[in-house]
């Protein structure tokens, strides 16, 4: 074994007898290095984006959000509940009520999310660095019920900041049927004040289609007294989130469904997910078109080594050793190749993450100015397993074709 490898090493590096063949050898470890690299930094991109989204959610979404298995809504006395805001770990809880409801401000209309919470909501999460305009972030003062909109919905409807009047929102009665001669009937209609802010978290799902407000409006709104449809919850600095998680979901049982932040955008992480998962499929067909230059290279390498081959025979080398030899110099191909791939794609990387090389775009249109990039290792561990299976695939069969098909002298 040692002695086949050291054969395939000096062939690889030595000059051989065509130089055609040097070249080709170097074509190939530069076809291997460059994919190996696209897949490096391809993946560390899609990485960046998923983890850029997930910085947005992080100012909006609670780190554990409880919510009922079956129907929209639960008691919010439930037994269970109760024990879960007593636990040691948890710092907040915060009943929320939220629904789907039509939005009117003057002319102009809209299907908003109503998303009721407790005033302890910007303890929850980070909303007070999302929020903007001349006012404070605030729920409610006295009797009065403040209306907080996505940045998006606000200018959809016409309204600033700080917009005089009132926002109507109307919401379908629970029970009961609608009257065709009198289809306002069948609705409760509430309205809403400015709190002289709108909130942006950089996501359409967001900034297009929710109003913050109290829950006790969402509940009258709703019709829903005494009852919530998630309880979100903040945990304590240091507390494990997995094994909160997974104690929750004992004490909750299986009417309740226990998320974190990616399960709350399961949908959204998915897409990207599966997005990823496209961009590894179709760079690792391009890995194996480069790895026909290897082929091409061994090929002829056979050819020229042919003479050193009957040699090996006549000393008592069988064609396994030989196989081996040139077998380890495909070998050899793929792991230079994957090796240089490797450390330029991680240099780039680095390179885009310190000075941003690539832009996005001039004028501020996105939310970053350049592609954002997180090198995950397992996915760089995945990269370079995947090269060296390629390659080493690649060339068991040109190898073992042209070797038999070689007179014997």
């Amino acid at each position: 074994m040692r002695t086949s490898l050291y054969i395939a090493r000096r062939y690889l590096f030595s000059k051989k007898s065509t130089n055609v063949i040097n070249v080709i050898s170097g074509i190939s470890v530069v076809g291997v290095m460059v994919a190996t690299m696209a897949l490096v930094v391809v993946l560390s991109v899609f990485n960046g984006f998923s983890d850029l989204v997930a910085t947005f959610f992080t100012a909006f979404d609670p780190q554990l959000k409880i919510a009922p298995v079956t129907g929209k809504t639960m008691p919010a006395d439930d037994p269970s509940l109760e024990k879960v805001r007593t636990l040691d770990f948890v710092e907040i809880a915060t009943e929320c009520v939220e629904g789907q409801a039509l939005a009117m401000y003057g002319d102009r209309q809209s299907m908003v999310m109503v998303k009721g919470v407790d005033d302890n909501f910007a303890k929850l999460t980070h909303i007070n660095n999302i929020v903007y305009g001349p006012g404070e972030f605030n729920l409610h003062a006295a009797d009065l019920q403040y209306g907080i909109p996505g940045i998006r919905l606000a200018q959809q409807l016409g309204m600033t900041a700080n917009f005089p009047g009132n926002l109507y929102l109307y919401a379908p009665h629970r029970t009961g049927q609608l009257d065709i001669m009198n289809p306002m009937e069948g609705f409760v209609v509430d309205s809403l004040m400015s709190a002289g802010v709108v909130f942006c978290v950089q996501q359409g799902k967001y900034d297009k289609s929710y109003v913050l407000t109290s829950v006790a409006f969402a509940r009258m709104l709703f019709e829903c007294d005494g009852e919530l449809t998630s309880l979100e919850l903040k945990l304590k600095p240091g507390t494990n989130l997995a094994a909160a998680k997974k104690e929750i979901e004992g004490i909750v049982g299986e009417k309740c469904r226990v998320m974190d932040r990616y399960e709350q955008q399961e949908d959204t992480f998915n897409i990207m997910k599966i997005e990823k998962l496209m961009a590894y499929i179709f760079l690792t067909f391009i890995l194996v078109v480069a790895c026909f230059n290897i082929i091409g290279s061994l090929s002829m390498l056979i050819i020229d080594k042919r003479q050193d081959a009957e040699t090996l025979r006549c000393l008592g080398a069988r064609d396994a050793f030989i196989k081996r030899i040139f077998i380890f110099e495909g070998w050899l191909i793929s792991i230079v190749g994957a090796i240089l791939g490797v450390g330029i794609g991680l240099l780039l990387c680095l390179l885009q993450q310190q000075y941003g090389l690539v832009s996005l775009g001039q004028g501020g249109a996105f939310v970053v100015d350049a592609y954002p990039v997180s090198v995950h290792y397992g996915d760089v561990a995945i990269v370079f397993i995947t090269v060296l299976i390629v390659g080493f695939l690649s060339v068991l069969y040109p190898v073992h074709h042209s070797l038999t098909k070689a007179p014997n002298k």
